[in-house]
């Protein structure tokens, strides 16, 4: 068993509203809060606190509190985090819903959730509305903050006036979101996350993210993924930083607000650190501003941390999480340059992990060099209380113990350094070899001409599984598959070769990030 190297924090004994607004100083209230990113209005700490009472007031006065579930559905503007904390603060759970959802899976989501309430933007209404009508929820239950006829709107909700209500729960126990898991391996669940989850993970990220409130942050990751909520609407407000809001990313854009707002830290997935690192564009903005990146939701491998870092002149950083764990586990400090950009970095406080063989024996530790790889596991206080309303899949990933069996192969080394290996579900056998994609993805990027790449297992004339490449070619430039084959060749064990190449305009991914691989074994 590994143990964070860092002193256990204090995990208080409230509620996340007080965690995170209880203390906040009288100097900070005219503080900027929240930037939209589009536009440039501002809002301060003493507007948004305003704004998080008067909807939670109305909710209230509507019969909203402890044991009502409420759907969001939004973007990522400004007014998500009065609606996101009115919602917590009316001791209601907000459940979070991706933006790209059709009116089907909206549907699926509100009925699984037990949501009775859906708060969107007119932008979104349509499929909003249909999965509403469909599931039985009246018009005057969906909010358009934006308005919309027949609805009511944020303006409306703020100026009946109504202060925040008295409300009593455990936070221990009291569900403050459901967030989805992806999807990726199944049909998504929903992750029961208490309000103790959110403080600590807030907590934890404090002793090892180092920001602070003369920051600016970009905030482009969607708030419904739990990497935003967490990391964004609620460290980030902890710690007193400004946000700035993107409704999507657009590269264009992103650009844009970067060097128009001074952004210091931004939090990113890995396809945008490939944009950083390779697109043209980059060139033209003035991107000075930048101290940090910070990658997660997927694996960045070193190579491209050290392209943006040096494109960009600033300090790239990656983690780790979960939704299951709030979601981060691990991080690489930023005044830890010697540490490895393509690991994870280090277990964040309070937290404790294993690695499991594939005999279900604990993976030793080396006093040099790098374990064994295995399966992570972790425990700790951002860990789940379970998934709503599956026991057996809460039992499947949380064992007796309260370890939470994540599904990803790692390594460690005797220094506490974690580094993710890949999915075991997502490990190519090859001929009895294990072959892990991220490794070989992190090659393709190598390649100049290679803009994007995935790597799953395919079958080939024999039906036995190969490594087989999907590429995304630069624009201008010329490949073909020997090239791709003889480039991965040239850098990998001779097992690992791609045997297979499939050339594709883009790689298909979640708002997370996360390479949707299940959409390409689906055209294998």
């Amino acid at each position: 068993m590994v143990r964070s190297p860092y002193p256990d924090v204090e995990i208080p004994d409230v509620s996340i509203h007080e965690f995170l607004f209880g203390d906040l100083d009288e100097s900070r209230l005219d503080a900027i809060a929240l930037v939209d990113g589009m536009s440039g209005a501002t809002t301060t700490y003493r507007q948004l606190l305003g704004q998080i009472d008067l909807f939670a007031g109305a909710l209230a006065a509507r019969g909203v509190g402890v044991g009502t579930t409420v759907a969001v559905l939004c973007p990522n503007v400004p007014a998500f985090a009065t609606v996101f904390h009115g919602i917590l603060r009316a001791g209601a759970t907000a459940t979070t819903i991706n933006s790209l959802y059709t009116a089907e899976e909206i549907a699926n989501q509100l009925s699984d959730a037990g949501a009775t309430w859906l708060v969107t933007v007119s932008p979104l209404l349509a499929g909003a509305q249909a999965a509403a009508e469909r599931l039985g929820i009246d018009a005057d239950h969906v909010i358009v903050l934006d308005g919309a006829e027949g609805h009511p709107s944020l303006p409306q909700l703020l100026g009946e006036g109504h202060g925040a209500p008295d409300v009593s729960f455990d936070p221990a126990t009291h569900i403050a979101v459901l967030p989805y898991s992806s999807g990726t391996t199944g049909r998504p669940k929903g992750v029961m996350l208490t309000h103790r989850n959110l403080i600590a993970n807030v907590s934890q990220c404090r002793s090892t993210i180092s920001l602070a409130d003369d920051d600016r942050v970009l905030a482009v990751l969607p708030f419904f993924h739990i990497y935003g909520m967490t990391v964004l609407l609620n460290f980030a407000l902890r710690q007193r930083a400004a946000l700035v809001t993107m409704p999507k990313f657009d590269l264009v854009e992103f650009l844009r607000v970067v060097q128009e707002h001074r952004t210091s830290w931004v939090f990113i997935a890995p396809p945008i650190a490939v944009a950083l690192a390779k697109h043209p564009l980059i060139d033209q903005y003035d991107l000075s501003a930048i101290k940090v990146i910070f990658s997660g939701a997927a694996p960045l491998d070193g190579s491209l941390a050290s392209a943006v870092a040096n494109r960009l002149g600033c300090v790239v950083c990656q983690g780790y999480g979960m939704t299951e764990t709030s979601p981060v586990t691990h991080a690489i400090p930023y005044d830890r340059p010697e540490i490895d950009r393509s690991s994870v970095g280090m277990l964040l406080a309070n937290t404790e992990a294993r690695l499991l063989a594939e005999d279900g024996t604990d993976v030793e530790i080396p006093p040099e060099g790098v374990s064994d790889p295995g399966e992570l596991l972790i425990r700790g206080p951002q860990v789940m209380k379970g998934y709503l309303n599956r026991p057996d899949a809460t039992a499947e990933m949380l064992d007796a113990e309260g370890w939470l069996h994540t599904g990803d192969v790692a390594t460690a080394t005797h220094e506490g350094v974690f580094r993710i290996v890949d999915r075991l579900k997502e490990l190519i056998k090859y001929k009895g070899y294990q072959v892990a994609p991220a490794v070989l993805e992190a090659v393709l990027l190598e390649h100049p001409s290679i803009a994007d790449a995935a790597v799953i297992g395919a079958p080939d004339e024999d039906g036995q599984e190969v490594p087989r490449a999907y590429v995304v070619v630069q624009p201008g430039a010329e490949l073909d598959a020997d090239a791709v084959m003889a480039h991965v060749a040239a850098h990998v064990a001779p097992h690992e070769k791609v045997r297979q190449v499939v050339f594709i305009d883009a790689i298909p991914k979640s708002a997370s990030g996360k390479i949707l691989r299940k959409d390409l074994r689906a055209r294998a």
